[in-house]
């Protein structure tokens, strides 16, 4: 009887002694307010660098230049006057600009469809490849990572009419009617800087579609081979539908490649001869710093910005439904 009081006057004394909290226990509901707002001024704390980043090297900068779309600004005058809507007056009554925008044009559809088409044909080629798949993958990403400006200094020495080695390829073949000034021509020089342009990038689109081959439904292909689909039927209602996000993410870069490109053209041909190759990237820098109008280089470059805009949002916004629609099935 003793014993059994004294365990019961101790069982109270057990319970009123607090519990320590691990420290490493995960903070439930029910946290201190205290503790919020410190989670709260870390998060800001971590995201000021690049917000700070974000405010100077792109809010600041497109800022400036739609104050300088509305001004007449040659580089030196320090109070440049104001002209309103007269740059784009202007250009909307420039031939020049509509050729330089069919050449976008063209590279859009030709630049973004020839990459694709190239890069999923050597992925799936190299899809089932065990050995030197390795190999392959170097040597297809190669182009890719070498400088813009290199791969156009070596593809102008390639076009050079009288040395280069595609006219003496073509000589050697028994085609030497077909050599020519390559970069020379304006009816070939857009698509020889167009062709060193996709020999650039086929690279890239090979190895991230085949990354994306990867995570295929190889079982389902092996039934529809048995079922008597066809190598295109195969790529077309097997493959595609299980890599579409993806094939809408390279497709969505290309494609915004085609608005912006400027380096390799500027490297061969400078927008020429004739402006066979003038697009608006280059004929935005040489309005702007080669005749000196600050503005109207300017009021090109936003106008791209503008244009592009919409297909990358309507692009990503594509991609991400389809993401979602996966995840669901």
């Amino acid at each position: 009887m003793t014993t059994g009081a004294t365990a019961e006057a101790a069982a109270p004394e057990q319970e009123e002694t607090p519990r320590r909290r691990r420290p490493w226990r995960t903070i439930k509901a029910g946290t201190p307010r205290v503790t919020r707002k410190a989670q709260a001024r870390l998060g800001v704390f971590m995201v000021a660098p690049l917000v700070a980043m974000v405010a100077v090297f792109l809010l600041l900068p497109m800022v400036n230049a739609i104050y300088y779309v509305f001004v007449d600004f040659n580089g030196f005058d320090p109070d440049p006057p104001w002209i309103g809507f007269s740059n784009f007056t202007e250009l909307a009554q420039d031939p020049d600009v509509w050729a330089a925008f069919k050449n976008n044009v063209i590279w859009i559809v030709i630049g973004t469809s020839a990459p694709i088409v190239f890069g999923l044909g050597l992925a799936v080629l190299v899809w089932n490849v065990r050995r030197g798949s390795v190999l392959y993958r170097i040597a297809f990403f190669l182009p890719f990572m070498l400088p813009q400006v290199a791969v156009g200094v070596v593809w102008g020495w390639i076009y050079e009419p009288s040395r280069g080695w595609l006219n003496r390829v073509l000589e050697t073949v028994g085609l030497g009617s077909l050599a020519k000034g390559w970069l020379g021509d304006p009816d070939t020089a857009l698509y020889a800087v167009l062709g060193t342009a996709i020999w650039a990038t086929v690279g890239f689109v090979f190895v991230i579609f085949l990354s994306a081959l990867r995570n295929v439904d190889v079982d389902l292909v092996d039934a529809a081979r048995l079922d008597g689909a066809n190598a295109f039927q195969r790529l077309r209602h097997i493959i595609l539908p299980q890599i579409m996000p993806v094939f809408l993410m390279v497709t969505t870069i290309t494609l915004l490649g085609g608005f912006s490109v400027f380096d390799i053209v500027f490297v061969m041909t400078g927008g020429g001869p004739a402006g066979a190759t003038e697009v608006l990237g280059t004929y935005a820098y040489s309005s702007a710093f080669q005749l000196n109008r600050i503005s109207y280089g300017t009021t090109l470059a936003l106008v791209i910005t503008v244009i592009s805009i919409p297909f990358a949002v309507w692009m990503n916004r594509l991609q991400r439904k389809l993401s979602l629609q996966g995840m669901g099935a």
